[in-house]
């Protein structure tokens, strides 16, 4: 895909992620059992995993979230967003 800035990066990212990332699944983190439902793009310019255990929901930035083991499919995309976020000195 042509990008020509970092927000078109980013959205482009964002709709692979949409497109290729099998949700929900489960994951831990700090040692809670959560359900990843959804990866939103926030207006400050991250992406986070919206996850959900008990009714209460709570954003994790996607540079922290743990992946599972296995991963879920599309999770290469999870990977590719990381290796992005560091080389524009985004979160992490």
């Amino acid at each position: 895909m042509d990008c020509y800035n970092d927000d078109e990066q980013l959205t482009g990212l964002h709709t692979k992620l949409d497109e290729h990332l099998e949700l929900p699944f489960e994951t831990t983190v700090l040692g809670v059992t959560v359900t990843v439902g959804a990866i939103d793009l926030r207006h400050t310019g991250d992406l986070v995993a919206l996850c959900s255990r008990d009714g209460t929901r709570q954003p994790i930035p996607l540079e922290d979230l743990p992946l599972p083991t296995p991963p879920p499919p599309g999770a290469e995309w999870v990977e590719a967003y990381r290796l992005w976020a560091r080389r524009n000195g985004r979160h992490g």
